[in-house]
């Protein structure tokens, strides 16, 4: 029995945080179907995204990132970037590439903030495996009624 696989890219800033979506996509998705790919920082993600949807391997891919507001134009700048770059690498090859990329105008590295953002990382990554399940069974109907 061949079994669905999906690819997840989790950037390593913030891993504390963002480690979090990977718990909560393996909640809905077995971990032997998952296989996990870490990046520099969300910036990098579009391009590991698209090279691993070009390899056929894969259903869908997730891409988990916080990019958070530093005082600086390069959060915006980044946001933007990425979440364009993750939808170029989705429509380019075909294979729907999901994004867990969060970006807070109001967050401060403090033990509040920070219990809260994992909590939400994990419920956005059950949200993701649920998209990327329903997708996968989507796309698997239009195939079969082409």
């Amino acid at each position: 029995m061949t079994h669905t696989r999906y690819a997840f890219i989790k950037a390593n800033w913030h891993s504390d945080i963002v480690d979090r979506a990977l718990d909560g996509f393996l909640e809905l998705i077995p971990a032997e179907q998952v296989d996990v790919f870490d990046a520099p920082g969300a910036f990098e993600m579009p391009l590991l995204a698209r090279d691993l949807a070009q390899t056929g391997r894969y259903s869908a891919v997730v891409c988990a990132a916080f990019v958070v507001d530093g005082g600086i134009y390069r959060h915006d700048f980044v946001a933007q970037a990425v979440v364009d770059g993750l939808m170029r690498a989705g429509l380019d090859t075909g294979v729907p590439v999901l994004s867990v990329s969060l970006t807070p105008h109001q967050y401060q590295e403090t033990d509040h903030h920070n219990a809260i953002y994992r909590a939400h990382f994990v419920e956005k990554g059950r949200e993701a495996a649920q998209a990327a399940l329903k997708i996968t069974t989507t796309r698997a109907q239009l195939a079969r009624a082409a």
